[in-house]
């Protein structure tokens, strides 16, 4: 089989970046052929704001130059990871012009949200969802703080739904989770065309050892990270040592609370080994987000090295984090509800490795490798079976 991998990468890397080569390599190490388009974000500070705000809406140059490849390469399928904002959705007719499959990966929410993450105002917020119109993401600035340019997006938006894009011009959604399908179904998707597929991690980084030393979280220093609720619980404890690994706007935050609270270390940036032995040190997890995370890859990464997770009762956090399972939940935004989840498991040596067991457990049968392999091909079969005057690859079926 041949794919053509389609994705615009990010000013700064994130998770959709992982996931794009992580996809990638997982089907070229089971012998397929990839083909891979990119795009850059870092482009557009060179562009106008009125060329840049057309490309969003409609860019004919990125769809002429995505069917190009299509007609030299002739791949099976064709998957879309991110187009916005310089490939734009019209990317999807011009490889449906030429008879092949289209599949697009939903990583973040743009499609209902201006904003793409559903948060505004320290809260998780839906006013966008389901409107033909996204005009409370313009009211509001939700897109880099600016009415023009989240206007943009939001014409984006609403032209698509008006042409019938989003329910015409895709044959699959990959979408990574039940709470995420349930959302963007309210939000106008066809639901016969939504897929779940959550993300996976390889290689396996192994099962850590049990005990560990200190609570760790590893993310990005955003207000819709929950840090603010971490580093209060952490004034409200004694004798729990915390780790933070990451980087970001609430950097100063987090520095300031290492110097006045000698339980808080703050790394900084780390290379994913370096995040990953301190995953092996940890006791658990900690993941304090306000706003409806997508499927966490360090939450895949905890429950693979066997690491208890603590989150927030909120959106796809309830799907992952089994209540007593692989870890508790706790009212997102209390940071007494998550000192004292906290300071309750910290001592309980046999509820963490019951948990550190069936984290490892929920891994194995899920997130490997092989798991999110067969998941991804059976959508890409399927797709190929239907379409007309074409067979799937014998290493398809």
């Amino acid at each position: 089989m041949k794919a053509l991998l389609v994705h615009e990468r990010y000013i700064r890397p994130g998770g959709e970046d992982v996931v794009f080569e992580a996809e990638g390599e997982l089907l070229e190490s089971r012998g397929h052929t990839v083909v891979r388009f990119t795009e850059e974000n870092r482009r557009i500070p060179e562009m106008s704001s009125l060329v840049a705000a057309g490309a969003t809406v409609w860019n004919p140059t990125a769809a002429r130059r995505i069917r190009s490849v299509v007609r030299r390469e002739r791949p099976d399928v064709v998957h879309f990871h991110n187009t916005f904002p310089l490939i734009s959705p019209a990317a999807y007719g011009a490889v449906r012009a030429e008879g092949v499959p289209v599949v697009q990966t939903l990583h973040n929410y743009r499609l209902v949200c201006p904003m793409a993450r559903l948060f505004r105002d320290g809260a998780s917020c839906e006013d966008c969802v389901g409107k033909s119109v996204p005009w409370p993401g313009v009211l509001h600035a939700c897109y880099r703080d600016s009415r023009a340019a989240s206007a943009a997006v939001s014409a984006m938006l609403a032209v698509h739904r008006a042409l019938g894009t989003w329910r015409t011009r895709v044959d699959r959604y990959l979408v990574l989770s039940e709470f995420a399908r349930e959302l963007f179904a309210e939000g106008g998707l066809p639901p016969d065309r939504m897929v779940v597929h959550p993300n996976h991690v390889e290689p396996d980084p192994g099962l850590g050892p049990a005990g560990g030393e200190f609570a760790l979280f590893v993310g990005r220093l955003d207000e819709e990270k929950g840090v603010d609720t971490l580093l209060a619980a952490w004034d409200r404890m004694e004798g729990v040592p915390l780790r933070i690994v990451g980087d970001g706007p609430e950097a100063w935050r987090v520095e300031a609370a290492a110097d006045r609270n000698p339980a808080v270390e703050w790394t900084g940036r780390l290379p994913r080994a370096e995040v990953l032995d301190s995953m092996r040190s940890a006791r658990m997890l900690i993941v304090p987000s306000k706003w409806y995370e997508g499927w966490p890859l360090v939450v895949l990464e905890a429950f693979a090295i066997g690491l208890p997770v603590v989150a927030s009762d909120l959106g796809v956090m309830v799907e992952m984090v089994e209540e007593g399972r692989n870890g508790v939940r706790f009212r997102p935004g209390d940071p007494a509800a998550l000192a004292k989840v906290v300071e309750e498991l910290w001592g309980d040596d046999a509820a963490l490795e019951a948990m550190r067991r069936h984290a490892r457990a929920e891994y194995e049968a899920r997130y490997t490798g092989d798991a999110g392999y067969r998941r991804l091909m059976g959508v890409y079969t399927e797709l190929l079976e239907q379409a007309p005057g074409r067979e799937p690859a014998a290493s398809a079926r």
